[in-house]
């Protein structure tokens, strides 16, 4: 559908890309990876025919349709939700809205040609798709009508992801589209991607998103587009088979360079070898030069200070109620934290999650109740305004050395550097971060000198890979008490320990991992299911609906579930003959790539060329099963 051929594109003398080539094809589900710089957002602009490579040609099928989603900022006008989610053209809109169908009628009397219009573009199926996206996007049915330009930043930036998804293009380009989500948002989302009728490109450094969704990664390093089949974790794996073998290559090349130059040195000025030392140069400049490969950094590890010990109740909140004007947020609302907790808040959005956070932060006040600290607790809370506590005037290193701790400048560049402040760029004055740079800078300074009840609203988002997986790296070291917000599953994973599930005014505690919290509310979701189906009617329920006879839905029921079950037990026995293969293939494939690195492997006669075979043989099966078991999964969640 797609096709990138030999592209080049520099940038003030810095390379980006050089012969650089990709395809997509209809259904891919590709995601976009590389260190900051890389090339990620300009091979976007590529695509999009915003940039002009210096050569090489991008060809789009004709008649296929794009569809782009920023990272940041999006345009609106004077439409209101629903129309600049349903807006596939303006004469639908006009249309549809002559004939009031986008609420109450406007404009001119509808006209035979309005009539056409709006249902050759979908008509009503279309704008109930809308309204369907938008529930699932967290929008709520009096938000439909509202004006879009009466909306913050991220909600105008899900109303766009919204529009996309009714639009539906052949390629659906989306920039970090999980920046301004909650988690059922994301979640929501996750699943209506898998079953996208069109191609995905994406960014985005939510690493379990990218598991569950892409089939393939491409990884832009060394002005080139590397492409890998399989997830982001399938990636990793590969990514580190293929440094070793590109380094084994290096290494025995640049010592087969250095044997021969030795005896060029040795011979060269002596008249009985100077032809042979000539002939070995001219050996050395014909043979085609491997590039140092570029390796992937190695986590850096760093000692994070420690917060004084607190008393064993850290916080306690009796009886309270928080009501913003005619909203009731909270009643009578009652929550104990103990020590060492780690507890993520998990809801729909509105339910309350960042008003609780900040009354346990004591950011905002309460209108009854009572807030007891417990004995020694520091609170800190960390929100996109605490940036603004920032010195404008200092430097980024004088920033972070402004703390009580006792800090070395090489450990605070150290820690700056995992959050993507390198080199020059401590230098630089606060004053002149972007919002996001200083974020990031606030939450680097805030685990220099840690308080011991850490509160955290959205903690990730600015960060790249490497950066969230320092900060878990210190969380999970941090011997303090914590509450979260986060749409980052994988982060959610790592860190918490308990779950605090917030809906209409009201907590329930789920005291175990997110995973614990995942299998407690599948089971009820089951029981309700199972209630649901007893009871005679739809899942769904409709009061319209009469009572089947007994025996004829049970027996309806009973071959339903026969055939489901028939049906995913198929997938699933495909899915775990896949998944064996797999594991046994990249098994051999890591030894073969340790063989590669080793010296003697290229001193026994063909075994270097036998392995490196073997090895193709093997990459090139790993593609087949890597998309067979993608299918699989596909079909699996279908089912379910």
């Amino acid at each position: 559908m797609l096709s990138i051929k030999s592209i080049s594109k520099t940038f003030a003398g810095r390379t980006l890309f050089a012969d650089a080539c990709l395809q997509i094809n209809r259904r891919d589900r590709i995601g976009v990876v590389g260190r900051n710089g890389a090339g990620k957002s300009t091979l976007f602009s590529i695509i999009l025919g915003e940039t002009t490579p210096d050569s090489g040609v991008v060809a789009l099928e004709r008649g296929a349709k794009i569809g782009f989603l920023p990272q940041e900022s999006a345009p609106t006008g004077e439409e209101s939700v629903i129309e600049l989610v349903c807006a596939v053209s303006r004469e639908f809109i006009k249309a549809a809205l002559n004939l009031g169908a986008l609420g109450k009628a406007k404009g001119a009397e509808p006209s035979d040609e309005d009539y056409e219009v709006f249902e050759s573009a979908g008509g009503a199926r279309l704008i109930a798709k809308g309204r369907q996206i938008l529930s699932g996007l967290s929008f709520k049915d009096n938000d439909f009508d509202r004006p879009a330009k009466e909306l913050s930043g991220g909600w105008i930036m899900r109303a766009h992801l919204a529009r996309l998804l009714v639009m539906e293009p052949d390629l659906l380009m989306l920039d970090e589209p999980t920046n301004h989500l909650d988690l059922d948002s994301l979640i929501w989302l996750q699943g209506y991607l898998q079953n996208y009728p069109g191609a995905i490109l994406l960014i985005s450094h939510d690493r379990e998103f990218l598991n569950l969704l892409v089939r393939h990664v491409v990884e832009l390093e060394g002005a080139q587009a590397t492409r890998y089949t399989g997830n982001y974790e399938s990636y990793l794996i590969q990514r580190a088979a293929n440094e070793a073998q590109r380094l084994a290559a290096y290494e025995n090349q640049q010592k087969e360079i250095e044997r021969l130059m030795k005896f060029v040195d040795r011979f060269r000025s002596k008249n009985t070898k100077a032809t042979q030392a000539q002939s070995k140069l001219k050996q050395i400049e014909r043979m085609e030069k491997i590039d140092a490969p570029f390796i992937s950094a190695k986590k850096i590890k760093f000692s994070f200070p420690q917060p004084e010990r607190s008393g064993q109740r850290v916080i306690a909140l009796k009886e309270l109620a928080k009501t913003y004007g005619d909203l009731e947020v909270y009643k009578s609302l009652n929550l104990e934290i103990e020590r060492h907790q780690r507890i993520v808040l998990v809801g729909p959005n509105g339910a309350g999650k960042s008003t609780l956070l900040k009354i346990l932060a004591e950011v905002i006040d309460f209108d009854s109740g009572e807030r007891e600290l417990g004995h020694n607790v520091q609170p800190g809370y960390f929100a996109q305004h605490r940036a603004d506590t920032l010195n404008l005037n200092r430097t980024v290193l004088e920033e972070m050395l402004d703390t009580r701790a006792s800090v070395t400048e090489q450990a605070a560049r150290t820690l700056l550097g995992n959050f993507l402040f390198s080199d020059d760029d401590v230098f630089k004055k606060v004053g002149v971060l972007s919002g996001g740079e200083k974020s990031r800078l606030a939450l680097a300074k805030l685990l220099l000198n840690p308080p011991n009840f850490l509160l955290l609203d959205e903690p990730t988002t600015h960060l790249d890979m490497g950066s969230i997986d320092m900060l878990i790296d210190a969380l999970s070291q941090f011997n303090g008490t914590m509450v979260f917000i986060s749409h980052d599953v994988h982060f959610i994973r790592k860190i918490a320990s308990h779950v605090i599930h917030v809906e209409r005014g009201k907590l329930k505690h789920y005291p175990g991992p997110y995973n614990y919290y995942l299998e407690k509310t599948g089971q009820q979701a089951s029981r309700a299911t199972e209630t649901s189906l007893e009871s005679g009617f739809s899942v769904k329920g409709s009061a319209g609906l009469k009572r089947e006879d007994g025996k004829a839905r049970k027996r309806r029921e009973a071959e339903a579930r026969q055939a489901l079950s028939k049906k995913r037990k198929s997938q699933q026995t495909l899915i775990d003959k896949s998944e064996v293969r797999i594991t046994l293939l990249e098994k051999r494939q890591l030894e073969i790539s340790s063989l590669l690195e080793q010296a003697e492997t290229y001193s026994a006669g063909g075994q270097a060329q036998q392995l490196n075979r073997e090895l193709m043989e093997i990459n090139d099966e790993l593609e087949k099963l890597n998309d067979r078991w993608s299918v699989a999964v596909d079909a699996l969640n279908a089912i379910t």
